[in-house]
């Protein structure tokens, strides 16, 4: 069966599923979603121990409840004072201070969160924003340019030559970062999120190390800024000043890392989940490159929600409250898994089918579902996704995945490594 494809989904006993074991984020594609419907059906706030990390200094947590209805995840996100993200945002907890180290904004409640979003926010106001999408269009060109020219057989990877290509290279064009540093930069990303994939053999002091490293590229980065500002999001950043307040070069350090790893990471793997989902069904990819404007704002939206990038995050119960009829206790973990909500069906008519022309009145979670903490890039992401494709209807239309891609063994990111591609 294609890793793409269920035209079946097996019926999984509660009993075989356990969200914190590695073996099962090692199952079949379709045994994983059969599990996730297990639990829409039968038991929507499932009860899990968390795992246990060998060599992790930090002691096994109290286990958490995993919600997987899409209206649930969406109440979740949109009611930060009764589930909040300031004890963390990923299953396990970490100190305060290790939590906004690696997750800036997304580990904080208001105001801290208010404060630093306001911050940040004004590297995306309309005219960076019109700026670096013109970035997205011109880098796009090369490119495909650059491909037609180092791959004249009309093969390569598609992952590492298109679908990491733009988005690093765009990211590192909004922040000012020289092509010297790009794969760099590529490569502290790649250790960060292959945390658990034993391809990458990234251990705690692997992510501690790259982490350190990043943090400190980004502070001097940062300061230089001030000194030196040029038309880049990082100066826009460093120099904005909002109710008397400015972004420390601490506070930027954090934000780099959150900025360059989603920004990333999330993009490239929609972009690669998307070819292969056009190269599985070419009466789609037809029906999108044969009317490409007028169909691009759905098939991008069903592009993420299908792929969903980002496979959960963690909030954690305030005070004693009720969901759909379930009681919470405060200080419970409640984890948001968008990849069972994209596949309600209590929302999405036929969910398993990738359709361009889906429409919903209720939108998918694959940026987040709504609420405060709802992704910062997610027009950028949007942008990038469709003008890639755009260029590639352009310029090679055939161009179609060769095999089935290898994907990244993780229960925070449904990413793929490496999958081969050709257009001639």
């Amino acid at each position: 069966m294609s890793t793409f494809n269920f035209d079946s989904i097996p019926q999984v006993a509660l009993s075989e599923i356990d969200f914190s074991s590695p073996e099962f984020w090692l199952k079949d594609r379709a045994f994983r979603e059969g599990a996730f419907k297990t639990l829409r059906d039968e038991s929507p706030f499932q009860y899990f121990e968390e795992a246990v990390i060998q060599g992790s200094p930090f002691p096994q947590g109290p286990g958490y409840r995993a919600i997987t209805r899409h209206d649930d995840i969406w109440h979740v996100s949109r009611n930060p004072q009764l589930f909040c993200s300031g004890k963390g945002s990923n299953i396990g907890d970490l100190p305060t201070e290790m939590n906004e180290f690696f997750g800036s904004m997304i580990n904080m409640d208001d105001p801290k969160h208010f404060r630093l979003r306001n911050i940040v926010s004004r590297g995306f106001a309309p005219k960076e924003v019109a700026r670096i999408e013109d970035q997205v269009r011109s880098r796009a060109e090369k490119l495909v340019t650059d491909l037609l020219e180092r791959f004249p057989q009309g093969e390569c990877d598609f992952v590492e030559e298109v679908a990491a290509a733009l988005p690093l290279e765009i990211i590192c064009d909004m922040m000012g970062i020289p092509e010297s540093d790009h794969k760099q930069i590529f490569h502290w990303t790649n250790v960060i999120l292959g945390v658990g994939d034993p391809e990458f053999g990234s251990s705690l002091d692997d992510l501690m190390k790259v982490a350190i490293e990043m943090f400190s590229y980004a502070q001097a980065l940062g300061e230089d800024r001030i000194k030196n500002p040029r038309e880049d999001v990082t100066s826009a950043m460093m120099n904005a000043v909002v109710d008397g307040e400015r972004l420390t070069a601490q506070e930027f350090g954090s934000f780099f890392i959150l900025l360059v790893v989603a920004g990333n990471e999330t993009t490239r793997n929609a972009i690669s989940h998307g070819m292969k989902l056009l190269t599985d069904h070419p009466d789609q990819k037809a029906l999108w490159f044969n009317n490409f404007d007028a169909r691009t704002k759905t098939a991008v939206e069903e592009i993420v929600r299908y792929a969903t990038p980002v496979i959960h995050f963690r909030r954690t119960v305030t005070e004693d409250t009720e969901l759909s009829g379930q009681k919470l206790v405060a200080g419970e973990k409640v984890v948001m898994w968008y990849c069972s909500g994209n596949r309600d069906e209590r929302v999405f008519v036929d969910p398993f089918k990738f359709d361009i022309t889906r429409t919903s009145a209720t939108p998918q979670v694959g940026f987040g579902a709504g609420g405060p903490h709802f992704c910062l890039g997610a027009n950028l992401a949007r942008r990038e996704v469709s003008v890639m494709f755009d260029e590639i209807r352009r310029r090679m239309p055939n161009m179609r995945t060769t095999g089935e891609p290898a994907m990244l063994q993780s229960a925070f990111i449904n990413g793929i490594k490496r999958m081969p591609c050709a257009w001639n």
